[in-house]
């Protein structure tokens, strides 16, 4: 099944997982407190509200600034764009548009491609075909897939699974900027 189809059967807790999945792997470009999404993840486990601690996340990583790149400017959307009300018709198009920017973000960080967000490569991989995309953005797609099977199979069972991988995801991410920064240097 393509990433596309997942999306399209998931449920709304899995939508929510999956798209706050993406921005958790992605935080190492903001700089932020890997704990920033925590209370997030929890609403989730005990399926409270997570309006009051997505404001505060939003707080706490400030305002898209002038100086930041491509990548981080995609990244700050993605918080922006957190629905407040997480339901399925809300989170369904957050998630989705999750998965297509960290899918963009991998691809502008990934020494293997050519720096760009390149769209149709990326929209060709969530529909399926794998075999052109450089290995930082594959491993991202297969983590995506990953975090909505296992809330597909496990439900609220699969969060810690869930967060496990983007924990995963965001080290080597994290690996990935510092390497830069170093070769920038």
């Amino acid at each position: 099944m393509s990433l596309v189809e997942r999306i399209a059967q998931a449920d709304e807790r899995g939508l929510a997982a999956s798209g706050l999945a993406c921005l958790d792997r992605c935080l190492p470009l903001l700089g932020a407190d890997d704990e920033l999404l925590r209370p997030l993840w929890a609403s989730l486990a005990d399926g409270s509200d997570w309006g009051a601690s997505l404001e505060k996340a939003r707080g706490t990583l400030g305002a898209e600034g002038a100086d930041d790149e491509e990548a981080a400017r995609l990244v700050r959307r993605m918080l922006e764009a957190a629905p407040a009300e997480r339901t399925a018709g809300a989170v369904r198009p957050w998630a989705d548009a999750c998965s297509v920017a960290a899918l963009r973000v991998h691809r502008l960080l990934d020494p293997a491609a050519d720096g760009t967000a390149d769209g149709a490569g990326l929209d060709a991989g969530r529909a399926g075909d794998t075999a052109d995309l450089p290995p930082l953005v594959a491993a991202e797609l297969r983590r995506q897939a990953a975090v909505l099977d296992l809330l597909a199979e496990h439900g609220p069972h699969g969060l810690r699974r869930a967060l496990d991988l983007s924990i995963e995801g965001r080290r080597v991410l994290r690996a990935v900027v510092s390497r830069r920064e170093r070769a920038g240097s």
